[in-house]
């Protein structure tokens, strides 16, 4: 009962908005417009960008949160005096409210006092007027970069605790065979964590296909467009233009996607494990 009040109602009646003209004005009032919603949004150039943006930023975010958890998880799951505390504080970007995150991030994005622009100015990297988040070039590499900032907690935490499952004397043989760091990590420490990256890979694809929040207060999706990923063309389309119908049909296409990268992830599970049992 609590999935059918709660997702599948709103998904069904999403489903028939996307098939009707309806104004945020007039929301009681819809003329049915069967596919013209999806023809208008695939015709325009604006949102062929819009989706290879998404497609960038939530590559990018899941290959740099998870490779970056993975890095640190595998330092914290060494022995080293003070690794408590600093296993404590690698949590600190992931429990701070995403709007803190944005807003710290532009305050140090500023053109004038951030300190991101001094450190590029005293290596000899500014850019031009220090006007990152102005820049169509470095804008969505900042948003990448704040956005990986706050994930790589979460895949850190989770991976360090697949990599303490990891049977410490498999390792250890492997290493008394004469194998390296590497090939131990491949052979022992891998095929243990594998599930676990491919669960992260895909919690943080679907975190990223509807993170709004950083990359509306950070840019709007700005500057011209550059960092407008489907759920901001969504809200604009829906509070801006005041167009309830196109905004549902651009999140169908996010549910779409979605269920895509499922399937593939559900797909590319299944024959790993079907590899292991040969």
């Amino acid at each position: 009962m609590f999935i059918l009040v709660f997702q599948a109602v709103p998904l069904a009646q999403e489903i028939f908005l996307s098939f009707t003209r309806t104004t945020l004005l007039n929301p009681t009032e819809s003329t049915w417009v069967g596919l013209d919603n999806f023809v208008r949004i695939f015709g325009d150039e604006d949102f062929h960008r819009t989706l290879r943006t998404t497609v960038v930023y939530v590559i990018a975010c899941v290959v740099g949160a998870v490779g970056a958890g993975l890095a640190v998880a595998l330092l914290l799951n060494r022995s080293f005096r003070g690794r408590g505390w600093a296993r404590a504080l690698v949590t600190v970007p992931w429990a701070a409210p995403g709007i803190a995150v944005a807003l710290i991030a532009t305050w140090m994005l500023n053109p004038q006092y951030g300190i991101v622009n001094r450190f590029l100015d005293a290596i000899g990297l500014g850019v031009p007027g220090g006007a990152i988040l102005d820049s169509p070039r470095y804008a969505l590499p900042a948003i990448l970069a704040t956005t990986i900032w706050q994930l790589f907690p979460f895949t850190s935490v989770v991976l360090l605790s697949a990599l303490q499952s990891v049977p410490k004397d498999l390792t250890e043989a492997a290493m008394v065979d004469g194998a390296g760091p590497w090939s131990a990590f491949r052979a022992v420490t891998w095929p243990v964590i594998r599930p676990t990256v491919g669960l992260l890979a895909l919690l943080m694809t679907i975190w990223s296909l509807r993170r709004f929040e950083l990359i509306w207060l950070m840019t709007k999706g700005g500057p011209v467009g550059a960092t407008e990923t489907l759920v901001i063309d969504l809200y604009s389309q829906a509070f801006d233009s005041k167009e309830l119908g196109s905004a549902a049909a651009i999140g169908m296409v996010g549910v779409v996607i979605s269920l895509i990268v499922i399937a593939g992830s559900r797909f590319v599970a299944r024959a790993a494990e079907k590899e292991d049992t040969r």
